[in-house]
């Protein structure tokens, strides 16, 4: 272990004060809402603060609670059903959280953004395919489906230690599955410049002009998908929920990035970035004001892409890339300079629609599950979490660190490397979401399935429940993978997002009682409401170890 801890401080990047990359802008997918500026000011003092600091962490647990190391604890913003306005409630299964203050005096005061990622028809709707004398599922049922997946944006703020929605506040408002949403782009798609809605929205981020952006993962669980022959000829396969039945919705009008104004709520579908399970996307802004966006498809043996804009502050105009990560090189998916991507397609925008066949056709590499993206605001070195890939043997995952050349975000080469593989060794398995916090440490959420935990007969059985770990920069725990949080039952922690100030830690606790067959026998009962089912929250944790993990955050610069 102490070799292999060496090992990951040196890919990680010590906190070595002559290597400091000082980004123009890094606010994407749970990384803090401020870079790391002035580094190199630090104190002997407060350095010698983080050298001490000595992290002691929990154990694995089966237990059906949200756990937490000693100087951290909790409590719950949001949770699935809460009332945000006379109007609208919150919906299910959230995920990504993100939060921009309204002003950068007074950072206990701002909006929340949340993602739902989707819908358990057990708990939304009452439908329950597994009882075999269920009845069709109706129009009414899918109508609270629809509303209950897409986002909310919430206006919060901290009074007395406690994170409390501001109820009915102007800005609190839902984005659904039946909002209507702008495609940006000069062509429309099957027939429309503007679609119906927003769904399986897993990760995302926040864009240098303060909107934030949100990820559809897994659409066709929800309107199906469009394949191809090998004769080029199309056909429909059905999703699981069945919502075509009530509503024709091309598929194709899901798959994007789209990005919400928070001021509004008018939303937009970037289409230059492609179509396929975007998990995250993290933007960076050059010095020139052009925009770099990361982005990862979710599933098996796909690819990790990157799009850089031509133009400043831009998600439209510019070239979508993707990785050939054996030669370290970005493989442009533009129809009009590679030929053999005219071969199957008749233009620009089907490449774009169809980005998963003309990234096998270019040569791109495939990878394991793809998820988060994070950009280490001290080397700006690029972490992505490939969860597992469990068809080829690779159960538990690993994190690739992607060194651009030159340190230049818009090069077209670069070197890639494993940081960390999940395993027993490491004591983590299946890490989905990342964030540094303000002093460069790493913290890790894990996605293990929940048909597949705590179960004997499976490979994840040592790591019990989902959980938080953090990898500590400093001190005399630095590279050691340590356990600050255990989820409850069936659940998975995502979304890790810190306050501007350092001081809180926002984290959405997702699908709890995910493998619950009857409501009168949930299998958590997490967060422990009164009804007794357990319930997606946002929670907000605090306390004395997040404000000394990010220490550095009260150097004045």
């Amino acid at each position: 272990m102490d070799y292999n801890r060496r090992k990951f401080i040196s890919f990680m990047g010590k906190a070595g004060l002559a290597s400091l990359v000082l980004p123009q802008f890094l606010m994407s997918c749970g990384n803090t809402a401020t870079p790391i500026k002035g580094f190199n000011n630090i104190s002997d003092e407060r350095l010698q603060e983080l050298k001490n600091l000595i992290l002691e962490g929990i154990s694995a647990s089966d237990k059906d609670d949200l756990l937490l190391a000693d100087g951290l604890d909790y409590h719950t913003i949001l949770k699935w059903g809460d009332k945000i306005s006379d109007t609208d409630t919150f919906g299910f299964n959230n995920d990504y959280t993100c939060f921009i203050p309204f002003s950068d005096d007074n950072p206990k005061d701002g909006l929340l953004w949340v993602n739902h990622e989707y819908i358990n028809p057990l708990f939304v709707s009452d439908f329950n395919d597994a009882d075999e004398n269920v009845q069709p599922k109706t129009k009414e049922q899918v109508d609270k489906e629809m509303y209950n997946v897409g986002g909310t944006i919430v206006r919060i703020k901290e009074e007395n230690g406690v994170w409390k929605v501001v109820k009915n506040d102007p800005h609190n408002r839902r984005i659904t599955a039946q909002t209507d949403i702008a495609l940006n782009w000069d062509y429309p798609i099957k027939g429309q410049s503007y679609v119906k809605g927003t769904l399986a929205n897993c990760s995302g981020g926040i864009t240098p002009w303060k909107t934030f952006i949100t990820c559809e993962e897994n659409y066709d669980g929800f309107w199906g998908e469009t394949v191809y022959d090998e004769n080029n000829v199309e056909s429909h396969v059905n999703s699981g929920y069945g919502w075509e039945n009530f509503y024709e919705y091309p598929p194709e009008h899901y798959g994007w990035v789209v990005e919400v104004n928070p001021k509004d709520g008018k939303a937009q579908k970037h289409i230059a970035l492609g179509r396929f399970a975007h998990e995250c996307c993290t933007l960076y802004e050059l010095e020139d004001k052009r925009v770099v966006a990361y982005t990862g498809d979710d599933h098996n043996d796909e690819h990790l892409y990157k799009f850089v804009s031509s133009k400043p502050g831009s998600l439209k105009e510019g070239t979508l890339y993707v990785a050939d990560t054996i030669n370290g090189k970005w493989l442009a998916l533009d129809w009009e300079n590679q030929p053999i991507l005219k071969t199957k397609f008749k233009n620009q925008t089907e490449v774009l629609i169809r980005a998963r066949e003309s990234s096998k056709l270019i040569g791109a590499t495939p990878l394991n599950r793809p998820e988060d993206i994070e950009i280490d605001p001290i080397t700006g070195n690029v972490f992505i979490t490939l969860t597992n890939n469990k068809p080829k043997g690779d159960f538990h995952g690993s994190i690739l660190k992607i060194e651009e050349t030159n340190g230049a975000f818009d090069a077209l080469t670069f070197k890639a490397s494993t940081y960390i593989a999940g395993g027993e060794e490491n004591g983590f398995s299946c890490p989905d979401n990342l964030t540094f916090d303000m002093s460069g440490n790493l913290w890790i959420t894990t996605d293990m399935s929940g048909s597949a935990m705590n179960r004997e007969d499976k490979p994840y059985m040592p790591f019990k429940n989902n959980s938080l770990f953090v990898i500590s920069r400093h001190g005399k725990e630095a590279g050691k993978v340590i356990r600050v949080a255990s989820a409850p039952k069936d659940a998975e922690l995502t979304g890790p997002w810190f306050s501007p100030d350092g001081k809180t830690l926002f984290l959405s606790v997702q699908h709890p009682g995910e493998q619950t067959k009857n409501l009168k026998k949930p299998t958590s009962t997490w967060p422990f409401d009164a009804d007794n089912i357990p319930k997606p929250a946002v929670v907000a944790i605090t306390g004395d170890l997040i404000e000394k993990m990010n220490r550095l955050n009260l150097i004045e610069v």
